[in-house]
């Protein structure tokens, strides 16, 4: 599993002219699932996520109550090495990845996260503004 993770001052997801997920003052988290992840990697995932210290002062979304906002992106195990054209050959077929993906949100929300969502197998326009920039890539 991986998750590009961004403090943002706010960010949002479209779908079909409907804002279906926006936080502010948070994190946007774009996640990755490939073939050999399974809930337990998910779970990790999760905790990670909650606990990673990002914000200001070195707190977490644990530490602050930041929102997260979690949007799907298969494409983070996109390969390029050959030609111009990436192959999705590692990321999880839909039927895989979505239930991991919503192992990852149920699990930051048990954490006592307040956590929006992009909307599965949809094109989606993010919108975000990023605070520091800061951006970390967390592989598992």
């Amino acid at each position: 599993m991986r998750a590009v993770v961004q403090t943002v001052g706010r960010a949002a997801v479209t779908v079909d002219g409907e804002v279906v997920g926006e936080i502010a003052d948070g994190l946007l988290v774009l996640l990755g699932v490939t073939h050999t992840d399974t809930p337990q990697v998910a779970a990790t995932m999760a905790r990670k996520i909650h606990e990673l210290r990002i914000l200001d002062d070195e707190r977490s979304a644990a530490d602050t109550g930041a929102p997260v906002l979690v949007v799907s992106q298969f494409t983070l195990y996109g390969d390029a090495r050959k030609g111009r054209r990436p192959s999705w050959t590692a990321a999880a077929p839909a039927d895989q990845a979505e239930p991991l993906v919503e192992t990852v949100v149920r699990e930051l929300r048990q954490r006592g996260a307040k956590v929006e969502t992009g909307r599965f197998r949809t094109h989606m326009l993010v919108e975000s503004v990023n605070v520091g920039p800061r951006t970390l890539l967390l592989d598992l």
